[in-house]
């Protein structure tokens, strides 16, 4: 049975999240060929609920942004902490860790990818309403979907 597509978290890309062993040097060779420029991904306000393996390893990764003509590419360079970022790079290596999707309605579409019953690996929910939640999809997508409000 297929879902209908309106009934989806996952309908407007935002970014592909790619994790690298080296931020500084990967930066480098997509401005080699022509990818940039890049910049450091920005932090905002803290969250009010943060549900993730390690809060000390997510505060410690290290990001670089590149807004490209139709989507963001996103360079993650994890710390040693046990975050699912680390855990991919210990045994998958370099490669695209995650899909991430702008939604407008954060709350709804969450509970939608519950609907869909997807499991949650990470949240992280701000006061304005801002946020980010990462779905157990590896087994089925090839990879990690996300929705974020920015």
């Amino acid at each position: 049975m297929q879902t209908d597509p309106r009934a989806t978290p996952f309908r407007r890309l935002h970014h592909i999240c790619v994790i690298v062993r080296d931020l500084e040097a990967s930066v480098a060779y997509y401005e080699k060929i022509g990818i940039g420029p890049w910049f450091d991904y920005p932090k905002s306000s803290p969250y009010i609920e943060l549900e993730v393996p390690s809060e000390e390893g997510t505060k410690a990764m290290r990001y670089k942004c590149c807004d490209l003509e139709n989507f963001q590419l996103q360079l993650c360079e994890p710390s040693e902490h046990p975050t699912p970022q680390r855990r991919f790079l210990d045994e998958r290596g370099e490669g695209v860790f995650h899909i991430g999707f702008d939604v407008d309605d954060f709350e709804a579409e969450v509970n939608a990818g519950r609907e869909l019953g997807l499991d949650i690996i990470s949240r992280g929910l701000r006061a304005n309403g801002t946020g980010f939640c990462y779905f157990d999809t590896t087994a089925g997508a090839g990879t990690i979907l996300e929705i974020r409000k920015s």
